[in-house]
């Protein structure tokens, strides 16, 4: 697994790392906590050393954190761990439409998450979302005071657009934006993807298998639970999720040409689109941590790529997000 630079602060991670929301919430009941424990030291023994996770995973109760922070015992000099802070989980009724960045907050997310991790310092401290009640020089002054006080190494952004990246760098350079980006999700190359680039910022893509769409059968929404997200996303209602069942075919279609599965495909075009990029798929099995690994080693040609952006020339069918939980770029 060859490393990739992330930012110009210093930042070196894995050039593929690993999200662990799904190992807690938003895919059904939160999974078995052994296997998800083997799967993270599994992606270690794989050479990933770049590991993310976030209050909000655990609702508020660390449980995420707690998750991981066992799991990296014993190797945390051998890894990077990325949390982050921004969502009031007081009334989960709310749950991600509701923000609280206000610097006192930040310092106790902090604090909560370094005890959570096990660990003395964070190495990735992300805003998780855009706080539109508090400045955002007043969230890259409370990170940048972290950093200066050691507990801190690096400031990320997640789903903020051009202006506030610009407006939090002049305060404290961000070394890296996480946003949803894959052969599903394309909103962020027009806009967002150049100022990363001009201000020398990586950028870490989350949801880089279409939430599933390339991993496995996909099923139509009525087929999922309630307490899975795939239950009410836009992609997988009827229509859409017809159309993008239909693309993904094709997709396979084409890796297997490449002896690869259609998820080492989507992870290939990611890490193709440049060395600044490094995408978090997220799993709870150790076998597909497997299967994703291998992506590092896919090389995709020009054809490969004029082909697979034939197929999903703008992205998926349907929404990401329902229209109140989408970010305000």
């Amino acid at each position: 697994m060859q490393p990739r630079n992330l930012g110009r602060q210093g930042l070196t991670v894995s050039a593929l790392g690993l999200g662990t929301m799904g190992m807690t919430m938003a895919y059904g009941p939160a999974g078995d906590e052994a296997a998800s424990i083997a799967t993270i030291r599994r992606a270690h023994e794989l050479g990933i050393t770049f590991f993310d996770t976030a209050e909000l995973y655990g609702l508020g109760t660390g449980s995420n954190e707690q998750l991981l922070g066992r799991a990296v015992k014993g190797v945390r000099d051998e890894v990077i761990l990325a949390t982050k802070f921004g969502f009031d989980l007081t009334d989960l009724s709310q749950l991600g439409t509701a923000f609280d960045s206000r610097p006192e907050r930040i310092r106790e997310v902090t604090e909560n998450s370094l005890r959570y991790l096990g660990t003395d310092h964070i190495d990735v401290l992300y805003q998780h979302r855009v706080d539109p009640d508090v400045p955002i020089e007043e969230v890259a002054g409370a990170v940048k005071e972290l950093i200066e006080a050691g507990k801190v190494r690096f400031f990320g952004l997640s789903e903020a657009g051009p202006e506030t990246i610009r407006r939090a760098h002049a305060v404290q350079p961000v070394s890296v934006l996480q946003t949803e980006w894959s052969l599903f999700e394309r909103a962020v190359e027009a806009d967002v993807l150049p100022v990363v680039r001009e201000l020398g910022i990586g950028f870490v893509p989350y949801s880089p298998l279409g939430r599933g769409f390339m991993t496995s059968d996909p099923k139509p929404a009525s087929e999922y639970p309630a307490d899975d997200m795939r239950s009410w996303s836009e992609r997988w209602q009827p229509g859409n999720f017809e159309r993008n069942v239909d693309a993904v075919e094709q997709l396979r279609a084409l890796a297997a040409e490449k002896d690869a599965t259609a998820a080492q495909l989507a992870l290939a075009w990611l890490l193709a689109q440049g060395e600044d990029v490094v995408p978090i798929p997220g799993t709870r099995s150790a076998t597909r941590i497997e299967e994703n690994a291998g992506a590092a080693g896919l090389t995709l040609t020009a054809d490969d790529l004029d082909r697979i952006e034939a197929i999903l020339p703008g992205g998926a069918y349907g929404s990401r997000y329902p229209e109140a939980m989408m970010p305000t770029w």
